[in-house]
């Protein structure tokens, strides 16, 4: 059974806990891996052995990546981003592509993924384009706010079974500049990106909705992404 590590985020009242939406570890557990919880205080020499323990990694949804951190000032809407995880997390995108781990990058974690292969993000989706289609509704499980369009001949695709879906959506940024390497595979109808992968890599998928939630709930398509980073990870 594959080790599969989450990321985490933290709740800052009082006490301090680290949190994770339950159907990451359902959907990594039914389709197979075993999953390992990676809490954002875990310091330098602990999350070295245990990343070189992994199989397979997935960054998870969750608040905003610090602006800083892709050199641009911070925007008021910004909020609930952590030092402490933004710093795990790139350290973890390092750690598996060197190691050519796979990868299934959520929400912010596709955010995630492209700063720390040096791209930006919009910090503003209702600022930056006030006619994009709805992204920050607060649907759970399967019910699906907007369609993305996936591109046929992408790995994405191939895993997904298909390449036009409606999905679920609860984010207000998205990917700008892209980081070195990355491909967008998957659009919005307003032209925003939802879907990247990495080519060359054994798995390196992105996608901007919650595939967690959806899967948990019954969608086969959401499940198959999470299904083909476990048999990802059984083949190292």
């Amino acid at each position: 059974m594959p080790l599969v590590g989450l990321t985490t985020s933290l709740a800052m009242r009082a006490p301090v806990r680290a949190q994770l939406n339950v159907a990451y570890i359902q959907a990594v557990e039914r389709a197979g891996g075993l999953p390992v919880l990676l809490p954002p205080s875990l310091g330098p020499r602990a999350l070295s052995g245990l990343l070189g323990r992994l199989q397979a990694v997935v960054l998870t949804g969750g608040g905003d990546v610090d602006p800083a951190r892709y050199g641009e000032e911070r925007h008021p809407t910004v909020e609930g981003d952590l030092p402490e995880r933004d710093a795990l997390e790139e350290e973890v995108v390092r750690d598996a592509i060197a190691r050519n781990l796979p990868i299934l990058a959520v929400c912010r974690g596709q955010q995630m993924l492209n700063v720390a292969r040096g791209g930006s993000l919009c910090q503003d989706i209702p600022s930056a384009l006030p006619h994009a289609v709805a992204h920050a509704g607060r649907d759970e499980g399967d019910n699906h706010l907007h369609e993305v369009r996936v591109e046929p001949e992408s790995r994405l695709a191939a895993v997904l079974g298909g390449d036009r879906f409606r999905v679920n959506s609860r984010h207000h940024q998205a990917v700008a500049r892209l980081g070195d390497g990355l491909v967008p595979v998957a659009w919005s109808p307003d032209g925003v990106v939802e879907g990247l992968e990495l080519p060359g890599r054994r798995f390196a998928l992105a996608v901007q909705w919650h595939p967690e939630d959806m899967a948990v709930a019954g969608d086969a398509a959401a499940m198959r992404l999470f299904q083909a980073l476990v048999a990802a990870a059984g083949e190292g």
